[in-house]
C-alpha cells in the first residue's frame, strides 16, 4: 500500500510513519522540517519526505502527493504552548482535512480512499447518542471559548461526518479518540470502543502513542477492521 501521514514528525505520526514501514509499505509524509524527523527514518528506502508544512502547499502540489495513495493518516495537532495554542493555524487539523479530502476527490479515485483522522476523546461522536453530564458539557463549553484546539478537533470531526458522510464514493473516513495519552515502549493490549466508556473530562482512561500507532496502522492496512469502524470515531484504552 501507499500512505500518505500528515503531521510525521509528532509523537504519534512519528510511530505510525515507523510501523506502517516495518509492514513494508511506501510512505510519503509532509512535516515542516526534517531535522525533528528520527534519522532512522528518513534514509528508509519506502519513504518519501515533503519537507514544507502542508497549508503551504498548493491544490495542485497536494494533488500529485495524494495521487496514488490508497490511505491518508492526519496525526496533526497544535503544540502546547501559547504559539501552538493562541497562534495560527487556528484551524490546522480542520483545514488540513479538508484540503486533503480535496486533493483526493481531484484524482477521481476509481475506489474510495481512507482517510484516518487522529482526534480526541474529548469530542463526542454527535452521529449518535453519547450522553454526557452538566458538568462535563460546562468544562467542554469553557474549552471552546478559550482552548482553540479543541475546537479545531470537533470540527475536523465534523467536517469528515457531516461534509463527508456515510455514503461518499471517493473517501471513507474513522476518527481515532485516544484517552489520555502516555508513552510507552511497545504495544500492549488495548481496545476500542464505539463511544467512551468513562469521562474523557473527570475520569480519563490511559493509552499509549504507540498503541494509537498500532491501531491506525490496523485501521489503514486489515481490511476487516476498516469495515468495522469506517465512518465511526472509536475510543481507544490500554488495557
Amino acid at each position: 500500500m501507499k500512505i500518505l501521514i500528515a503531521g510525521a514528525s509528532g509523537a504519534t505520526g512519528k510511530l505510525l510513519t515507523e510501523e506502517l514501514l516495518n509492514r513494508g509499505h511506501d510512505v510519503i509524509v509532509i512535516i515542516r522540517s526534517k531535522e525533528r524527523f528520527p534519522e532512522n527514518l528518513r534514509d528508509h528506502p519506502q519513504i518519501t519526505i515533503v519537507e514544507a508544512p502542508l497549508l503551504n502547499l498548493s491544490d495542485q502540489e497536494l494533488k500529485e502527493y495524494v495521487k496514488g495513495c490508497d490511505a491518508v493518516a492526519s496525526c496533526l495537532g497544535h503544540n502546547l504552548n501559547l504559539k501552538g495554542m493562541y497562534g495560527q493555524p487556528r484551524k490546522l487539523v480542520t483545514d488540513a482535512a479538508k484540503r486533503l479530502c480535496g486533493a483526493i476527490r481531484a484524482n477521481q479515485p476509481d475506489t474510495a480512499i481512507k482517510y484516518v483522522l487522529m482526534n480526541t476523546s474529548g469530542n463526542s461522536n454527535r452521529d449518535i447518542n453519547e450522553p454526557i453530564s452538566t458538568g462535563e458539557k460546562i468544562v467542554i463549553g469553557l474549552l471552546r471559548l478559550l482552548v482553540p484546539p479543541h475546537v479545531d478537533n470537533e470540527a475536523a470531526a465534523d467536517y469528515l461526518r457531516v461534509n463527508i458522510g456515510q455514503q461518499d464514493k471517493e473517501i471513507e473516513w474513522c476518527a481515532v479518540r485516544p484517552d489520555g495519552l502516555i508513552n510507552e515502549q511497545q504495544v500492549t493490549e488495548y481496545t476500542a470502543y464505539p463511544s467512551p466508556i468513562r469521562s474523557a473530562i473527570f475520569s480519563s482512561g490511559k493509552i499509549s502513542r504507540i498503541n494509537v500507532a498500532h491501531f491506525m496502522a490496523d485501521l489503514i492496512t486489515e481490511q476487516s477492521l476498516w469495515d468495522t469502524w469506517k465512518g465511526q470515531m472509536p475510543v481507544i484504552y490500554n488495557k
